[in-house]
């Protein structure tokens, strides 16, 4: 019995032809679904409507709208901090809510695991970050950059000033933590790789400080090199936690406790009467010690340590 192998190959041309995908299907997926870039399209116009969503919620909410332009402009306000900061991070935190629904992902995948919360992890890095702050202080100090002028505030204005600036940096850690290195990091990591996804994400963390008021380069590439200090928080400890904690405590202590200018701010209510002199090579200048040279010796030393607390963990050994 014989076949018709041109119409033997036909067939199989017609069934190849059939299990290829087409080239739409190519462009939007991949092994493992929608690939990265579309979906990190998705996120971030999902954030920047939320963001419109709320500017335009809060400036038509008379009593919101008229509280916040009584607020001064010279200073951190402790309240504002503390609204301004859980708006901003609910507005990167409920895109990725529904980004886990969409790609049916875990939300403890974007590296902030919520059994995590308030963990070990996290009160592992306070300790960290006001370490780095000390460190960059008693640094500035000892080259006389860095007075200390006695008690600012005290009592119950004291504590009640130190719970809402805790608060308030509580929600800077987490809405810059998550916003730079949580779904953003992740989604763009499994397109790209981790580390090159570092840099980029760093870079632009470092790029977006730049638009704080009285924020100068040296100051913005300081926060870039923190964002890299996180990221390998992340790569070594497996969450955000850490870097959370430790992002909050630098903040708290440069702010309230040793009462500095934080990216070109002064907090009201800070604990501390002190002041900064000398160039600003040594303290930062109106930005604040963000801005010193030693914020990178400090940086480095603090990098060091954490590679020695927390090593890389050994790979299984193949059969």
């Amino acid at each position: 019995m014989t076949t018709d192998s041109s119409s033997a190959d036909s067939q199989m041309s017609v069934g190849a032809a059939a299990d290829s995908p087409s080239l739409l299907h190519t462009v939007f997926m991949g092994p493992d679904g929608l690939r990265a870039g579309w979906r990190l399209l998705i996120y971030l116009l999902l954030v920047r409507a939320l963001r419109q969503a709320s500017v335009f919620a809060i400036s038509h909410i008379a009593l919101i709208r008229d509280w916040l332009s009584s607020q001064p402009v010279t200073v951190i306000p402790a309240s504002q901090l503390v609204f301004g900061e859980v708006v901003s991070f609910l507005v990167v935190l409920l895109p990725a809510l529904v980004m886990m629904k969409i790609e049916r992902r875990p939300f403890a995948e974007y590296a902030l695991p919520v059994e995590q919360a308030f963990g070990k992890r996290f009160w592992q890095g306070i300790p960290f970050g006001f370490a780095m702050m000390t460190l960059l202080m008693v640094l500035i100090s000892l080259f006389h950059g860095y007075s200390y002028e006695g008690i600012g505030a005290s009592g119950t204005v004291a504590i009640k000033y130190a719970i809402l600036y805790a608060i308030g940096f509580l929600f800077v850690g987490l809405f810059e933590e998550f916003g730079f290195r949580g779904y953003v990091q992740y989604t763009l990591a499994s397109g790209i790789g981790f580390w090159p996804s570092a840099l980029i994400l760093s870079f632009l963390f470092g790029y977006v400080h730049l638009g704080n008021p009285g924020e100068a380069k040296i100051g913005a590439f300081m926060a870039g090199s923190f964002g890299l200090l996180a990221l390998f928080s992340l790569c070594r400890t497996g969450s955000l936690w850490f870097a959370v904690g430790m992002h909050a405590a630098f903040d708290f202590g440069e702010t309230f406790l040793y009462s500095v200018p934080n990216s070109g701010f002064v907090a009201e209510g800070h604990l501390s009467n002190a002041s900064l002199h000398g160039p600003g090579w040594l303290t930062g200048g109106a930005v604040g010690p963000e801005g010193s040279v030693f914020s990178f010796v400090t940086l480095a030393i603090l990098s060091v340590l954490f590679a020695r607390f927390y090593p890389a963990k050994a790979k299984p050994e193949s059969a």
